[in-house]
């Protein structure tokens, strides 16, 4: 099964969870199972990453297309369906909408449908917003599994020893 990382997987990794310096097993986990072709995100994420001046940028910087996917051609074809759907969807205001449509989820969804990947995400569903798009949501839309990073690294049987 290969994964698709959401920006705040990688944002609450470092300020909550797994911090660079208390759990480097966790990026390096990252950084072994990318290699295996097994976790990615998106070039999108990439640059909401880069935004921030600290250890994340710089790790999102020493890493390029081989972590971070840009769009191929059925991932644009993709988008044409989630922005349909994000605009068929009454319940969201136009605001909600367009917000979505500029957002790094919009194309990781899209990324995910053309390649198969499970979305990874703290995100839970909130099929009763009317103001944000959520992500989790989009995908349930667009027939595309997803899951906490926790499931993720249960799943794969992720160990991070102490040294």
């Amino acid at each position: 099964m290969a994964y698709l990382l959401d920006a705040d997987v990688f944002i609450r990794a470092k300020n909550d969870h797994y911090s660079f310096d208390t759990v480097p097993g966790f990026w390096d986990w990252l950084h072994n199972a990318n290699a295996r072709g097994d976790v990615f995100s998106i070039q999108r994420v990439r640059d909401e990453l880069l935004a921030g001046d600290d250890e994340l940028a710089e790790w999102a910087r020493d890493r390029q297309d081989e972590f971070f996917l840009t769009p191929d051609a059925p991932t644009l074809a993709a988008l044409g369906n989630v922005s349909a759907w994000a605009n068929q969807e009454e319940r969201f205001t136009d605001a909600a909408v367009n917000t979505f449509l500029a957002s790094a989820d919009y194309f990781v969804v899209g990324q995910a449908m053309t390649r198969g990947f499970v979305v990874v995400t703290h995100e839970v569903p909130a099929p009763q917003s009317r103001t944000s798009v959520k992500l989790p949501d989009a995908c349930t839309a667009m027939g595309v599994a997803y899951m906490s990073p926790f499931r993720m690294l249960r799943d794969e049987n992720a160990v991070f020893v102490l040294s």
